[in-house]
């Protein structure tokens, strides 16, 4: 069985989506956005938003009091609950993973359901360990108590991929591991991204996360209203107003850094950069370019595609990219 194969990933349309309380209470008042297959999209905004309510809404945990949540064309309010919750994997802050049963059997908890033959599940739920970096020789037989907060939360990731589901939900499912494994976890979802590409909306409350990770993020206020919906470069770029532009906060010129590509087109010749310059990949980014310029302490890099240099790029070069990159960033 190829780990790698896949259903084609859906679209979602959450469309004029609602979730009013008993008591009254509106915790999402109207929401409408548009996931393309295959992307990532990131809910972000202050704590109590809405950004949980409507990942649970779109798994059904939470019923929507109106509006519609369409999955490749069907509508998933109007399917059966247990039915629609089997085709979409879900990763959660807690993980959630079953202390009395072993890393393998976690794992298998939705092909059981589903009524896979034995083999079959064993072959799947060993591949996605080994895909997940926890060989199944080494972990499978472990227990969650067993592993690490890292290793537990990349058993969440194989449990949510064992079924290929077309959408993956994840609720800030990095914000319990401590900052250098959240970086690796992080690093590890983008690998899995291009190995088992899925349609996916991620929850998160921190902006640096979301610019990483997301293809789109959707900033949402209060009752998770949409305040705006773009590329991470367009929101860094051109914040749509107010709101946007406080919750980015006045950093954000340096978090363009690390979405701005270096240009091709602008690199002086390489040996303007001097003997000893520090080296560059040609698909780095500003960031990645500065920074191997502040720590050599020198004001250029030399950029090269494989072992080939193809030019120099200096700090001034920087500033003028970040510019240009601006002026070609449509409005969101």
């Amino acid at each position: 069985m190829d780990v790698t194969a896949k259903h084609d990933a859906a679209p979602i349309t959450l469309d004029r989506l609602r979730k009013v309380y008993p008591d009254g209470t509106v915790a999402v008042e109207e929401l409408s956005l548009e996931i393309g297959s295959g992307e990532v999209t990131v809910l972000i905004g202050p704590s109590g938003c809405g950004k949980s309510t409507v990942l649970r809404m779109v798994n059904r945990l939470i019923e929507p009091s109106g509006g519609r949540i369409l999955i490749d064309g069907s509508d998933a309010t109007t399917a059966d609950p247990n039915e629609l919750r089997r085709t979409i994997g879900y990763v959660i802050q807690s993980v959630g993973l079953f202390p009395h049963q072993t890393v393998r059997a976690n794992v298998g908890t939705v092909p059981r359901m589903l009524g896979w033959e034995k083999r079959r599940i064993t072959e799947r739920t060993d591949e996605l360990l080994e895909l997940v970096g926890l060989p199944a020789g080494q972990y499978a037989k472990r227990y969650p108590h067993e592993l690490s907060g890292g290793q537990r939360q990349r058993v969440g990731f194989a449990r949510a991929l064992a079924a290929d589901p077309r959408v993956l939900l994840m609720d800030e499912p990095f914000s319990a591991v401590d900052p250098i494994n959240r970086g690796r976890l992080q690093d590890e979802f983008l690998r899995l991204r291009e190995a088992v590409r899925k349609t996916t909306i991620l929850v998160t409350h921190d902006l640096q996360e979301a610019i990483k990770l997301g293809d789109r993020i959707a900033v949402l206020s209060d009752h998770a209203q949409l305040q705006q919906y773009a590329t991470p470069a367009e929101l860094l770029a051109r914040p749509g107003n107010t709101f946007v532009e406080r919750f980015i906060g006045e950093d954000r010129g340096i978090m363009r850094l690390s979405v701005t590509p270096i240009p091709a087109d602008g690199l002086r010749p390489a040996a303007e950069a001097g003997d000893g310059a520090p080296v560059v990949s040609s698909g780095a980014t500003l960031r990645e370019a500065f920074g191997a310029m502040l720590a050599a302490g020198r004001g250029a890099v030399v950029v090269r595609d494989g072992d080939t240099p193809i030019g120099a790029l200096t700090a001034a070069d920087v500033q003028v990219a970040l510019a240009s990159a601006a002026v070609d960033t449509p409005a969101a």
